[in-house]
């Protein structure tokens, strides 16, 4: 007989939760509607999650956040790297990794 896996045991991912996703929506949004990004993947792993960026579908990535539950205590878990590969911004508050990217849809006012 075929021993019973229960659905939570069998996949071990790293995922986004919902509040993380709502603001990286949020930004995302934003960044469409300014005329910046125009597209975005989700690659779900065993080790990280990560939320791509692009300006156009058949580029790489403008800029990654990645979420790695395994440097919550050193480093931070989210981690932005540009296009080159290097590393922006990391720390544990989502919206401190986030703000270099927010601070881009400001414009100053005359």
């Amino acid at each position: 007989m075929t021993p019973i896996i229960p659905l939570g045991a069998a996949s071990r991912q790293v995922v986004f939760d919902r509040a993380e996703l709502d603001a990286i929506m949020q930004l995302y949004g934003r960044m469409v509607a300014a005329g910046l990004w125009r597209d975005y993947a989700i690659d779900l792993g065993a080790e990280a999650a990560t939320f791509s960026a692009f300006r156009r579908a058949a580029e790489r990535p403008e800029y990654r956040l990645v979420k790695d539950p395994k440097l919550r205590g050193r480093q931070g878990q989210y981690a932005l790297v540009s296009e080159a590969g290097a590393t922006l911004k990391r720390g544990n508050d989502l919206g401190a990794v986030l703000a270099p990217l927010a601070r881009k849809l400001m414009k100053l006012v005359d």
